[in-house]
């Protein structure tokens, strides 16, 4: 028992780890989200003082970006503090990254995990967020998977997904118009693609890898990023990273196209089972990096009607539940017995995939969208639920570090 509890935090501070950023309790011992010990039980820090460009709030976030490729402090079997060679001196439990298992929540309606799974050595999935606190008011979330046959696609993934949320979160003018915010964003995603693919480009230059061998197998990654802004989600994506719409109620959709042959065998009439448990299923057809032949977001909107779920997520997860009502099914359910919290619901959805065996690294980032008013609705040209751009009608190009039948 502690007899000298430590103080509450002042008032209008937060409460963050000082090593990874995650929220703890007024009291809390030890982080839950990496296993820093907190000096004194808390670390306060000022909760308005931390923001990135274009006014997205990051409550209790750190000023730099995590590094994520740091060794967690303490052990995650025993909560030991001493390592050697890799492995706990107390239980003999290997070391672990942050970025093995590593969760954001930017704001109370938005939340994102990525696991690495249990069957990858490292997580080569990465992720980006942020939100201003006001439900449903603006939100952008960003999820690449690193195209794990290729070399540093760890590094291509986390940066292209931190390149992107920087474009994202630019300040713009404000449009009072759906239709004029949907234009503006298919805009700002055309824009985050190429910053995006710039950052996995670099990657192949890092000095972790051997120059030679990369030349081969360049680092790649997909690309999948949704925009909420007040009435109106805007998408763009690279690959076979998935967006869903999961309404409360009604039909829920795919909103993004697999850019891969799994999608093409599908289009010409094989049934989706089977095109997507063949042995070329995840050979994608675009990516990003050195040797993409098309790094352009493919662009999609809606303007909801009714409150649900928008997710975005890498195929760590799909490959489980791939069609949109049975995801649905799974996300409402969760859903309803973490009482719509978005963190938990996210980190439910990572620990079934890894119940199903775990094969892929899993990141899920979800945000609670509230309802629409109707007149928002009413404002949306038809012609913005049309892919902005589409790939273009060629025999599509596998990539080249996938496995082919």
């Amino acid at each position: 028992m502690n007899e000298n509890p430590p103080p509450a935090a002042p008032p209008g501070q937060s409460v963050i780890c000082p090593n990874c950023g995650e929220d703890a309790e007024p009291g809390d011992l030890f982080c839950e989200g990496c296993g820093q010990d907190l000096p004194d039980g808390i670390t306060p820090v000022a909760a308005d003082t931390s923001k990135r460009p274009g006014g997205i709030a990051h409550p209790a976030s750190p000023a730099t970006p995590v590094d994520l490729e740091a060794l967690s402090p303490n052990c995650r079997t025993c909560g030991g503090t001493s390592f050697l060679d890799g492995y706990c001196t107390n239980c003999g439990s290997p070391a672990v990254k942050l970025r093995d298992h590593w969760q954001e929540r930017p704001a109370a309606w938005v939340a994102a995990v990525s696991d690495r799974g249990l069957r990858h050595h490292r997580n080569e999935d990465g992720m980006a967020l942020a939100a201003r606190p006001e439900p449903g008011s603006r939100a952008v979330l960003v999820v690449c998977d690193g195209v794990s046959s290729s070399f540093d696609s760890d590094i291509a993934s986390l940066g292209a997904a931190r390149a992107a949320l920087e474009v994202l979160e630019r300040p713009r003018p404000d449009v009072p118009s759906v239709a004029g915010r949907i234009s503006a964003w298919n805009e700002r995603l055309a824009l985050a693609g190429e910053e995006a693919n710039k950052a996995a480009i670099e990657a192949g230059r890092h000095p972790s890898g051997r120059v030679g061998e990369r030349q081969d197998s360049p680092p790649s990654c997909t690309f999948a990023a949704a925009v909420v802004d007040s009435g109106v989600i805007v998408v763009g994506w690279v690959g076979d990273s998935r967006i869903y719409w999961i309404p409360d109620s009604g039909e829920p959709e795919q909103m993004s196209r697999d850019d891969s042959w799994a999608t093409e065998q599908i289009l010409a009439g094989v049934p989706r089972e089977e095109a997507e448990n063949g042995p070329r299923a995840h050979a994608i057809t675009r990516w990003l990096g050195p040797d993409s032949p098309d790094f352009i977001p493919t662009r999609d909107s809606r303007v909801p009607d009714r409150p649900g779920w928008l997710l975005v997520c890498s195929d760590g997860l799909w490959n489980y539940c791939s069609p949109a009502s049975d995801l649905a099914a799974l996300v409402r359910g969760i859903a309803d017995e973490v009482h719509g919290e978005p963190e938990q619901l996210a980190g439910r959805l990572v620990e079934w995939a890894n119940r199903q065996g775990g094969m892929d690294n899993i990141t899920v980032a979800v945000a609670r969208i509230a309802p629409i008013p109707p007149r928002a609705a009413s404002a949306l040209p038809d012609e913005t639920t049309t892919p902005v751009h589409a790939t273009p009608d060629v025999p599509p190009r596998v990539h080249p570090a996938e496995p082919e039948a």
